[in-house]
């Protein structure tokens, strides 16, 4: 989702191949060993198959005021989510898999650390001051799937951070990554898209 609004925001025409994770095929595992998503493969065969990697490349082709603040403390709080918030979510989301702690353990972990944000955005419209920066986009998605796991808790919490949530689900960037896309097969015509100008 990070990688595509970074696409998006930048306006970088890709063949897109949508697939489900359920039934990869063959040709993710020839582009990355990985086989996880988001890949993107040029055309010399290269590829950057991490989406905060993807989000980078793309803010490097165009001119933009997101990495303007504190970028350091920006990666940071990227850091965070992308290891320590995403571990405690994931055991959050799929608790029955995790039976050694309850679902309620794991979401005051994520709690805790979604507080920081909570204070932050007490008296700020993004994480970092008025205008959005590359570490609203890159939290976005992991904060709106612990929300969606239960939201009315969500909102009565953390009511500053919903108000941010809602105001990134409302925003043109974000739903114009949102258009649903059939399942790519081989030998298809490609599928040529610049999300933002869906």
């Amino acid at each position: 989702m990070r990688a595509r609004m970074a696409l998006a925001y930048a306006n970088i025409t890709i063949e897109l191949r949508e697939i489900l994770l359920s039934d990869r095929p063959d040709e993710l595992y020839v582009a990355s060993s990985k086989g996880t998503v988001p890949v993107l493969q040029f055309s010399d065969g290269s590829v950057i198959d991490e989406s905060f990697d993807i989000m980078k490349w793309c803010l490097e082709q165009v001119k933009t005021d997101w990495l303007d603040i504190n970028f350091g403390d920006q990666l940071s709080v990227i850091k965070v989510n992308d290891e320590d918030f995403k571990s405690w979510l994931n055991k959050y989301k799929y608790h029955q898999r995790h039976p050694e702690q309850s679902i309620d353990f794991y979401q005051e972990k994520c709690v805790k650390i979604l507080l920081e944000h909570e204070e932050t955005l007490s008296n700020k419209l993004f994480l970092f001051g008025e205008k959005p920066q590359v570490a609203d986009v890159a939290i976005f998605p992991l904060v709106r799937q612990f929300a969606h796991v239960d939201l009315s808790f969500f909102t009565k919490k953390l009511p500053h951070l919903n108000r941010w949530l809602e105001t990134w689900k409302e925003s043109k960037l974000f739903q114009s990554i949102m258009k649903k896309y059939d399942k790519w097969e081989p030998n298809q015509t490609p599928l040529i898209v610049t999300f933002n100008n869906e």
